[in-house]
């Protein structure tokens, strides 16, 4: 039975919705701070993960736990573009050596890579259905004459 799958500590957090009590307590606790891209990634692939990464960090949301993770998006990032790029040069489809018109292998590819970037968008909170479920928290203006609040 597979059930819904467990929101992280901190995205409970940020959502409003985090509850001591219904907190595992052997969870593990990860530290803050923006993860560092692997060294297997390619240029752009690394581009796209401090990108990534940077708005994770902006959101309270970033770890160096996630680095693996956060390296797959921005590959697949990457593929989509390249398959993108290959799907406008050479066109959706093509005939093949019987006469009969067929879709570029690229398009299917480009589909999946597509469907698996969303998937890892919606686990980090960057789409926007998965935004409507954080609350983000807005400091307080600083008052500039605070310090001639007698009461």
């Amino acid at each position: 039975m597979k059930g819904r799958k467990p929101i992280p500590n901190q995205m409970k957090i940020v959502q409003g919705t985090f509850r001591p009590d219904r907190v595992k307590g052997n969870a593990p606790a990860v530290p803050p701070g923006c993860a560092e891209p692997p060294e297997w990634l390619s240029e752009r692939a690394a581009e796209l993960f401090a990108g990534l990464s940077a708005i994770l960090d902006s959101m309270g949301l970033a770890t160096p736990v996630d680095a693996l993770a956060l390296a797959l998006l921005a590959s697949r990032l990457e593929e989509v573009e390249v398959l993108t790029a290959a799907i406008e040069d050479q066109g959706r489809t093509y005939q093949s050596d019987s006469g009969l018109w067929k879709a570029r292998p690229e398009v299917v590819q480009r589909s999946e890579a597509m469907r698996h970037a969303h998937a890892l968008l919606v686990e980090f909170g960057l789409t926007a259905a998965a935004r409507s479920k954080v609350a983000a928290s807005i400091p307080e203006a600083e008052n500039p004459f605070k310090q001639f609040d007698t009461l």
